[in-house]
Formats: structure tokens, sequence, C-alpha cells
């Protein structure tokens, strides 16, 4: 757990320091929004039934915008979330299990649309089980599976509420112990740990401000190899948040999945949760 913490303080503040000392403050747009949920249920002499139950979660939306006076601009965002719940006598499980962190570089041409380079990384935050079985298996861990998409092409951006983005991809895939799936050729007698696809890489991203206090955000990502182009990874982000005040939050999350790699059946998590989100700048 410490070399995961690690990890995001060094991402973050490497997106900090990456900053000229001379350069203009207005260039830099940065927003880190930390968010903390809990829900909580005790018994005691209760006639009526019931379990003793706790869940919470803990969330980071880092994002840093660069403008500059020439035809550049750069984005980076890092988002993770993570939860566990516990109900009764059983054991403590993992509830939300996420991170992901972008990087794009733009080149204003003039053009309707924009040519941009970017990098994404998506990992498990930390281990992942299966509960459904007899016993606790564990199907995931820090990077294990872990993915590296870098992505050439174009993007528009003109819009407030939409931005979206079409280019050639490079994907590497890479696993330890419990995402062989995602990197394991089938047809071999040998097992690999590592994976590389060249494709094509969709990434939409939409902002949408539904009425006065309730904000929609999603992400929809998709990819395919050139050798499976009848066959793509769907990944979709749905956030809905309605907010109570400058610090309590109500916050419905969907979250689609689907990669033959890891599962033949379309793979979803949702929740709805209230807690504390604070805009820390």
């Amino acid at each position: 757990m410490k070399r995961v913490v690690l990890l995001f303080l060094f991402l973050a503040l490497s997106t900090v320091y990456s900053q000229d000392a001379d350069s203009k403050q207005k260039e830099w747009t940065p927003s880190l929004i930390a968010s903390a949920n809990l829900s909580q249920v005790a018994f005691n002499n209760w006639s009526k039934g019931g379990e003793n139950s706790l869940a919470y979660s803990f969330g980071v939306d880092w994002v840093m915008e660069y403008k500059s006076v020439s035809k550049w601009s750069f984005k980076n965002q890092l988002k993770g979330d993570w939860g566990q719940s516990k109900t009764g006598s059983e054991t403590t499980k993992i509830t939300s299990n996420n991170a992901f962190n972008e990087t794009v570089l733009f080149f204003d041409t003039g053009w309707f649309v924009k040519p941009y380079a970017s990098n994404l990384i998506r990992t498990p935050i930390t281990a992942g089980y299966n509960y459904d079985l007899a016993f606790d298996e564990q199907t995931v861990a820090f990077f294990d599976p872990g993915y590296v998409t870098q992505s050439i092409g174009f993007a528009y951006d003109k819009s407030e509420i939409f931005q979206t983005r079409l280019g050639l991809a490079f994907e590497e895939s890479f696993a330890n112990k419990f995402g062989l799936s995602s990197t394991d050729d089938p047809e071999t007698a040998e097992i690999e740990k590592f994976k590389y696809e060249t494709g094509i890489e969709s990434i939409t991203d939409v902002k949408y401000k539904v009425v006065e206090n309730v904000l929609y955000k999603g992400k929809l990502r998709l990819f395919s190899g050139f050798n499976r182009l009848d066959t793509w990874d769907v990944a979709m982000d749905n956030t809905l948040t309605a907010k109570v005040n400058n610090w309590l939050n109500v916050n419905f999350t969907y979250l689609l999945v689907y990669k033959v790699s890891e599962s033949i059946k379309t793979q979803t998590q949702e929740a709805l949760q209230v807690g504390v989100t604070y805009s820390i700048f």
C-alpha cells in the first residue's frame, strides 16, 4: 500500500514541478477534488433482525491544464477511487479499486481539429478478489494487470460540453500473476506476461450541467487492435453529482467495461453515495 501512495504522490508532484519557475500562473489551471464516503449501520438487541455493516470509499480527481501563448496546450488527469465494505461477521471486501493517469499534448493548427499525442496508464490500486467462490480468490494486484497506451491523432475540443479524439494507438498490457488472461496467448505453450497491440483508440469526454446543482461527467473509451477489429474494448465511466452544499454531495456512479481478455461478459459497477467532497483548488 505504501508503494501505491508513493506512486500517486510522485505523479502528482511531477505534474506540479514540471512548471517553469518563471511561467505565468494564469497559464496553469489546476483542479483537485478529494472525496470520502461513509455508510454505517449498527444493531444492539434489535428484535427486527439485521446485521452491522460498514462501507467507506475515497476518491481523488486531479486535473492540471496548461495553455501557453503559443499553439501548444497540455492536460493531465489523475483519477482514482478505492473502497471497502464489511457486513456482519464476513470479511472486509473491496468495492472499488481503479486508477488512471491520462496525459494529452495538443497543438493548435487553426483547423477544425487539433493534432494530439497522449499517454494513458490504467491499473488496480490494491489487491482485488472474487468473493463468489467458497474461498476468496485474488484476481488482481497493483499493475497486475496494468495497461499503458500511447496514441497520436486528431482531437475536437471546441465545445465546453463535448470533447473527443481519435487516433492510432499502441497499447502495452502487463501482468505478473493474476492478470495473465490479458497478456497470455492461449495458442502458445509459454505463458506471456506482456502483450503489445497496435490499433485504434477513441476517447470522448462529456461534462454537462443538468440543472444548477446537478452535474454529469462521462468518459467513453474504445480500443481495438488491427488484428481484431471485430472486437472492441469498451470502458464507460459515468458520474452524476448532486451538490447539496459546498462540501456535501450525492454521487451516482456507473462503470461499464467490456474487455474479452478479462471476461467474455460485460462488467458493470454502480454506486450511490452520500459523502464529503472538497475542492482543494
